[in-house]
């Protein structure tokens, strides 16, 4: 397992720059790969690279991937009402980032 993995799995913020292949961000989410592509076909996350076995994920899709789990399982959310609620949780902290 390499390191970075390894960080995912314990909880660890990676930087910005890690990419994860989609079976790393499987095992760092906990999920199957279906999950994950529902989730891309929705724009939750975006991946680089031409077809499944070529994707690549920014270090922040774990999060993404994580907060729109929650969003499913603790308030019964749709994966397209999760989409919605993930970018509006984004813009507030844009907007709360440019306030200050």
């Amino acid at each position: 397992m390499t390191d970075d993995l390894e960080s995912l799995l314990n909880g660890e913020l990676l930087e910005e720059d890690v990419e994860l292949s989609l079976a790393e961000l499987c095992q760092a989410c906990r999920v199957p790969a279906e999950q994950i592509v529902e989730l891309v076909g929705e724009g939750i996350i975006e991946p680089v690279g031409q077809g499944q076995v070529h994707w690549r994920f920014r270090a922040i899709s774990v999060r993404r991937v994580r907060c729109a789990l929650r969003l499913q399982h603790d308030l019964g959310v749709n994966t397209a009402g999760a989409a919605l609620a993930l970018d509006l949780l984004e813009e507030l902290a844009q907007l709360r980032a440019r306030r200050r």
